[in-house]
């Protein structure tokens, strides 16, 4: 498979994958009633609804902060996805593809209910990680995909093409 299609198909499945675990969890699993669910001793589901973007940093209240958002995530997937057109491999496509249908994941939700829903929490002790979703997971898989092919393949395709490292 080319690159762009690979790339695009990563996107939906992250995206579908998603939007598909939200929608289970909100509305078949109840989980805003049920929360928390004990998954295991270090992880659990609750609800937490994200305004603001990465960690929860810059909080949005208002409808333009939140429509502000929504115009970014987008804009920043349209810009992913030219990128992901001129991909050269499928492994920097599929990276592309996990941050696009992520960052799409998210603005649907921050468009259809103002906020981001997240629901998995990871802790160990007095240790917490922040609460995330697919979409995050998706987001952060696929910066670190771009930092392999940054960091590794592209030294490695210089390297069998003569060219600098």
């Amino acid at each position: 498979m080319r690159p762009l299609p690979f790339g695009l198909l990563v996107a939906l499945v992250t995206l579908v994958l998603d939007q598909a675990t939200k929608l289970g969890l909100l509305f078949v699993a109840d989980l805003p009633v049920r929360e928390p669910v004990v998954l295991a001793p270090f992880a659990q589901l609750i609800v937490v609804w994200n305004r603001g973007v990465s960690y929860g940093m810059f909080q949005q209240d208002s409808a333009l902060g939140r429509w502000l958002l929504v115009g970014v995530s987008l804009a920043a997937s349209v810009a992913l996805s030219v990128w992901m057109a001129r991909a050269g491999s499928r492994w920097l496509a599929g990276s592309l593809g996990m941050i696009v249908g992520g960052a799409i994941g998210n603005a649907i939700d921050r468009a259809a209910y103002g906020a981001v829903f997240d629901f998995v929490h990871l802790h160990a002790g007095a240790w917490s990680w922040y609460v995330f979703n697919v979409a995050d997971a998706g987001i952060v898989f696929g910066v670190v995909g771009l930092l392999y092919d940054g960091l590794v393949l592209e030294r490695r395709r210089a390297a069998a093409t003569g060219g600098p490292t």
